[in-house]
């Protein structure tokens, strides 16, 4: 039995949810979120409550109910609440700005990195060596944050580089003569 399956979703006051067969379709004051499960879970809807079940006793269906779970409240929690990801900058002369529509990166490389900002997120850049990323959808917002990361990944020396803010850089020790 599926710890995280078996508790149901709870739906907030002020969201919208709809389902239609396997699509779900979560609309709050963030905006409208949607998803397609898989055929091995059955959603059912009680009040405020949404239970996922599996569908049948196979090992595909019990893997699926509580991936299905998590899915479904990380989409009514991106609508009413939404997910925010800040990343730090560290190193001499590494900064960010926004300009217009693109977040502009100088990161040490002989050009500026421009990232355009997706549909459906906002980025702003509270001061030039911190970022943050918001949005209704969690994956969306995960993956920018990635993206941006990947321009430059700290390094274990200096400890340069674009890391996430709680994310601990284990150093290392440099060259000894």
């Amino acid at each position: 039995m599926s710890r995280i399956g078996k508790n149901p979703v709870e739906v907030p006051q002020g969201v919208e949810v709809r389902i239609d067969g396997n699509t779900v379709v979560a609309k709050g004051k963030l905006g409208e979120v949607s998803a397609t499960l898989s055929d091995d879970v059955i959603l059912v809807r009680e009040g405020n409550l949404i239970k996922v079940a599996p569908n049948g006793n196979s090992i595909r269906a019990r893997k699926m109910w509580g991936t299905a779970k998590s899915i479904l409240d990380n989409l009514v929690t991106g609508v009413n609440e939404g997910f925010v990801k800040k990343l730090v900058i560290n190193g001499v002369g590494y900064r960010a700005q926004i300009k217009g529509k693109e977040l502009v990166l100088n990161l040490g490389y002989s050009h500026d990195v421009h990232y355009p900002v997706p549909e459906g997120l906002t980025i702003t850049c509270p001061d030039q060596t911190h970022i943050e990323i918001s949005g209704a959808d969690k994956q969306l917002v995960g993956r920018a944050a990635s993206e941006i990361r990947a321009f430059r990944p700290p390094e274990p020396y200096k400890g340069k580089g674009v890391k996430y803010e709680n994310e601990h850089i284990l150093r290392k020790e440099g060259k000894k003569k």
